[in-house]
């Protein structure tokens, strides 16, 4: 499907040669929109061309450093000249980037450039979405298209149904205990270049798009460039809910479509699972009875909008343990709003949550970090990070449940009796956190801060490269192959 997708917008729909020139349909600006802009203007752009071109602002908790980064300039602020080149601004409080662009702008059988590995989620929805570097992101902009190398396939085969109190996020865990990261790095080696899942089989089709997006979100974690679904009756069903059905597009594999490798699943045979501290995926029953100090539920990965309504049922009439902090992160403004309409934030408010805003940093656990010699349990993808950064406990919503209810680690089907989730569908949908140009409107005549000028090595540098979080056998996946990177 990735190729399939490629080879629509290619100048060369065979894909030949190490590098191919395409049509970028979304351009996806997270962590460092500014410097992206400051490269689009340097080549001349008045108006982006490309379809769809959003501009994330994460920073919701300021600071007096962060602030300060706005005035000085910061690459990762977002001016307000971005919607006078027809990129708009997704304002802070909307949401984080990854679910909000899933429910307001993805699309499917569409290509997506972004500088943040998190949006991989988006393609639980059928779009493909690729990590490039500030310099790629600034030519798409101002030409529309961008150079890149074709990708192999590895299919995961999904059968089976999951049983109670086993979700998607069970499964993607799952996935890293199978060391899907050695496979993907072994068929990147063999083949020199990205490697993509493309999710397949009969219960593919049975998964809704949240927890598509879900088991999407492995891709960084594993070392894939990207992750994909097909885009059927289920994704059809998903933009109508959004009120955005014009921009569906059927995507299926071609019969006989090739693939380097294939990891088979049986959903049903998937238990409730967590990852520890030193990054081991292991059953929850192996860390039973051990005390949680911190519970962190939502963030921009690892939960739908089914998993919070089902957690705050579970936790109805419950009480936190006076030791225990309950942190809640809706991923969206829309999940909130919809948590607000049916109740579930009354339930966990009562329960004694505190809501956080979505700030980016949540998710990096710069503000709201692990206790000091306590057990954080969060529902997120971790982020990549330097060693010995404060790590923390992944699991599923019901899990983190459960610890809430009893204080401690343990199987959620101990609550014996699964509840029942319905998950409305009339959404809200309105976008008044988005902010487009509007003519005649006065705006900031602030100039986004231009690239940062090239710095020549003098002799030999040692670069410290960000660790991966370790996978399921407890082995770090450290970036460049090493952790250490010497500049010649």
């Amino acid at each position: 499907m990735p190729q399939k997708i490629l080879a629509g917008r290619a100048t060369d729909p065979q894909l030949r040669g190490d590098l191919v020139q395409v049509k970028v349909d979304q351009v996806i600006l997270s962590r460092a929109p500014s410097r992206a802009l400051a490269e689009a203007i340097a080549t001349g752009m008045k108006k982006t061309p490309v379809e769809v071109a959003v501009a994330y602002d994460g920073t919701c908790v300021a600071d007096a450093s962060s602030l300060a980064d706005i005035d000085e300039g910061s690459p990762h602020s977002v001016s307000p000249e971005f919607p006078t080149y027809n990129i708009p601004i997704a304002r802070p409080g909307i949401g984080f980037p990854a679910p909000v662009h899933l429910e307001r702008f993805a699309a499917p059988a569409r290509l997506a450039l972004t500088d943040d590995p998190r949006l991989a989620t988006v393609g639980g929805i059928g779009m493909l979405s690729l990590v490039v570097s500030p310099s790629q992101l600034g030519q798409a902009l101002a030409t529309g298209s961008a150079w890149l190398r074709p990708p192999r396939s590895v299919q995961i085969h999904l059968s089976g149904r999951v049983r109670p109190f086993v979700c998607a996020r069970d499964v993607a865990l799952e996935l890293l205990r199978r060391n899907l990261d050695e496979v993907v790095r072994r068929i990147e080696g063999e083949h020199h270049a990205p490697v993509i899942l493309e999710f397949a089989g009969p219960s593919a089709r049975l998964l809704s798009v949240g927890d598509r997006a879900v088991l999407c979100g492995i891709a960084p974690q594993v070392g894939a460039a990207a992750a994909l679904f097909v885009s059927d009756e289920k994704t059809e069903v998903f933009l109508r809910d959004q009120r955005r059905s014009k921009a569906h597009r059927a995507l299926v594999p071609d019969p006989g479509a090739p693939c380097e490798e294939v990891v088979s699943i049986d959903l049903g045979t998937v238990d409730p699972l967590l990852m520890d501290e030193e990054g081991v995926v292991r059953p929850v029953r192996d860390l039973a009875g051990k005390p949680v100090a911190q519970v962190v539920l939502g963030g921009d990965s690892g939960v739908t909008l089914r998993d919070m309504l089902a957690a705050a049922l579970l936790l109805k009439s419950k009480r936190v343990p006076s030791r225990l902090d309950l942190l809640v992160a809706p991923p969206s403004r829309q999940v909130l709003e919809v948590l607000a309409q049916s109740g579930a934030l009354v339930d966990l408010v009562a329960t004694g949550a505190r809501i956080v805003e979505p700030d980016r940093r949540v998710v990096t656990s710069e503000i709201y970090p692990p206790p000091p010699g306590g057990l954080s349990l969060r529902t997120a993808d971790p982020e990549p990070r330097i060693a010995g950064a404060p790590s923390f406990v992944v699991a599923s919503a019901e899990t983190l449940a459960y610890a809430v209810a009893t204080g401690s680690v343990g199987d959620p089907r101990s609550f014996k009796r699964p509840v029942r989730v319905t998950v409305p569908r009339a959404l809200p949908t309105d976008d008044v956190l988005i902010l487009r140009d509007k003519k005649g409107e006065q705006v900031s005549t602030k100039k986004p801060p231009p690239a940062p000028a090239a710095v020549p090595w003098k002799g030999p540098l040692t670069l410290d490269v960000l660790a991966g979080v370790p996978k399921g056998n407890g082995r770090a996946a450290v970036g460049a192959r090493g952790r250490k990177a010497a500049a010649p």
